[in-house]
C-alpha cells in the first residue's frame, strides 16, 4: 500500500483517483458487443459466450433438472446460512414499505403518491472466479417483495455450460426460476434489447466489472433504466488507536480479494497504528487463497495520514466510498457526519462482510464516487412512484385563478383555458 502523509487539500483529487484499465478501450469493446447483440440476438450472445466463457451452449435457459441437481450439490450448512441471511434481508427490506398518505394541499385539492412495482426487471449475478450467490438474495428478495411481475436472472456459465450450484439454489429459494446462462456485456445487451430467447426488461440490476458497468451505462441511453453504476469494489476505513489492527487488515483484504481493480483506503490521524496494521496485512495476505489478486489491488491502494478527525471526515466525504468502516473511539458520532457513502459500518465489531452477506442491508452499492448522487439498492429501486391528484369543484375554484395567472405568464394559453373553462362552468352552474 502507498503511504501518503498529511496531503494538502489541493492534492486530494489526484490521491483519491480510482484505478483505471483504459476507459476508451473498454467503451469500444462494449459498444461492439451491444450493437452485435441488438442486431443479431441469440446468435451474437452465443458467439460471445463461447469467446469469453468458453461455453458452447445450445440453450441459455437453466432447466428444472439443473435446479434440482444444484440443490443436491449445496451442503446443508451452507443452505442454513443462506436461509438465515434470506430472513434478515427480507425483514430489513419489508420494513421499507411505505403507506399511502393523502395530502389536502388546498381545500378541495387532494394529492397522493403511490408505489407501483416495475413490471419487468433483469438481475445480473457475477460468476467467474467468485460466484456471488449472495447477490441473488440482495436483488431477488426486494424484487419479490416489491411485486415485480417478471424477474429474470443472467449469470455466466463455466466451460461446461453449468452455473454455480449455490447461485441456482439461492435463485430457486427466493422464487426466481427464469435463469439464463449468459454473462458479461452480452447479458446486459440481451436484457436491454431482448433476443429470441431472453426477454427485454425495463430495468437492469447488478454489480460487475468495468465492462459490465460500461454496458449498463450505455444501454441506459436506449430507454432501459439501471440501478446505478456499480463497478469494482472498494472500502475506506477510518481508524484511530482504539482499532484492532488484525480487524483492519482483514477488512482491507476482504475487498482487495475481489479483483485487481478493487481499491482499499485506510485513513487515520494516528500514525502509531500504521506498522501493526501493515504487519497484520502481510501475515494475513500469505494465508489468503486469492493472494495474487489481493496483492495487485493493494498496489492501487493507499494509507492516508491526516491531521484531524475533521480533515478525515472531509476527505472521506470527498472520496464517497462504496463501503466505509469507522473503527474509532467516537465511531457513532463520526458516522452521523457522513454524507457520501454507500454503506457505513460502525465500530470494531462491524465488518464490511456483515453487510455483504447477512446483516440485512443491501450490498449492491454505488462505487467510484457515485455515492455522492446514488443510493444503494433498496425496495424503492424496484418501484416507480406515481403521483395522483383529485380536485373537487371547490378545489379548482380555489386554485384555478393561480393556474390562470401562471399559465398566462408563461404564454401557455391552452393551459390557462383548461382552468378557465372549468371556472366558467362553476360560475354558470351557480347562476
Amino acid at each position: 500500500m502507498n503511504i501518503i502523509r498529511y496531503p494538502k487539500k489541493s492534492e486530494w483529487t489526484n490521491i483519491l483517483k480510482r484505478p483505471s484499465l483504459g476507459d476508451e478501450l473498454v467503451n469500444q469493446s462494449v459498444l461492439e458487443v451491444l450493437n452485435d447483440v441488438r442486431l443479431n440476438g441469440d446468435e451474437a450472445v452465443r458467439k460471445y459466450t463461447l469467446k469469453y466463457d468458453k461455453a458452447d451452449l445450445d440453450s441459455f435457459a437453466v432447466s428444472p433438472e439443473e435446479f434440482e441437481e444444484a440443490a443436491k450439490l449445496v451442503n446443508v450448512n451452507l443452505k442454513k446460512s443462506i436461509e438465515t441471511a434470506k430472513k434478515n434481508i427480507e425483514k430489513f427490506h419489508a420494513a421499507q414499505n411505505s403507506t399511502r398518505k393523502v395530502v389536502e394541499t388546498t381545500p378541495g385539492v387532494f394529492c397522493w403518491q403511490k408505489s407501483v412495482p416495475i413490471d419487468t426487471v433483469g438481475l445480473y449475478i457475477p460468476g467467474g472466479s467468485a460466484p456471488l450467490f449472495s447477490t441473488v438474495l440482495m436483488l431477488g428478495i426486494p424484487a419479490k417483495i416489491a411485486g415485480c411481475k417478471k424477474v429474470i436472472l443472467c449469470t455466466p456459465p463455466n466451460k461446461e455450460g453449468k452455473v454455480h450450484p449455490a447461485i441456482l439454489y439461492t435463485a430457486k429459494l427466493v422464487g426466481l426460476t427464469e435463469v439464463y446462462k449468459v454473462g458479461g456485456i452480452q447479458s446486459i445487451s440481451a436484457m436491454a434489447f431482448g433476443t429470441q430467447s431472453i426477454p427485454k426488461v425495463a430495468k437492469i440490476f447488478g454489480p460487475g466489472n468495468l465492462y459490465v458497468t460500461a454496458a449498463k451505462q450505455m444501454v441506459g441511453m436506449h430507454g432501459v433504466a439501471i440501478d446505478m453504476p456499480a463497478g469494482p469494489s472498494e472500502v475506506a476505513i477510518m481508524a484511530d488507536n482504539s482499532c484492532k489492527p488484525a480487524f483492519i487488515a482483514a477488512d482491507l483484504l476482504s475487498q482487495a480479494e475481489h479483483g485487481a481493480d478493487s481499491q482499499v483506503v485506510l485513513m487515520t490521524c494516528d500514525e502509531s497504528i500504521l506498522q501493526p496494521v501493515l504487519a497484520e496485512l502481510e501475515t494475513q495476505l500469505e494465508n489468503l487463497p486469492r493472494k495474487e489478486t489481493a496483492k495487485k489491488a493493494l498496489e492501487n491502494s493507499k494509507v492516508i495520514i491526516l491531521k484531524s478527525n475533521a480533515e478525515m471526515l472531509e476527505i472521506v466525504n470527498e472520496y464517497a466510498p462504496e463501503h466505509l468502516i469507522i473503527a474509532t473511539e467516537d465511531a457513532a458520532e463520526l458516522a452521523e457526519k457522513i454524507t457520501n457513502a454507500g454503506s457505513v459500518f460502525i465500530g470494531n465489531y462491524s465488518p464490511e462482510s456483515a453487510g455483504d452477506y447477512a446483516s440485512g442491508t443491501n450490498h449492491a452499492l454505488p462505487t467510484a464516487g457515485y455515492a455522492k448522487g446514488y443510493s444503494g439498492v433498496n425496495l424503492d429501486s424496484f418501484m416507480k412512484k406515481i403521483t395522483f391528484q383529485q380536485l373537487s369543484k371547490y378545489g379548482i375554484f380555489n386554485i384555478g385563478p393561480v393556474i390562470e395567472q401562471m399559465a398566462e405568464a408563461e404564454d401557455l394559453m391552452g393551459h390557462k383555458y383548461a382552468a378557465t373553462v372549468r371556472l366558467r362552468f362553476i360560475a354558470n352552474d351557480h347562476n
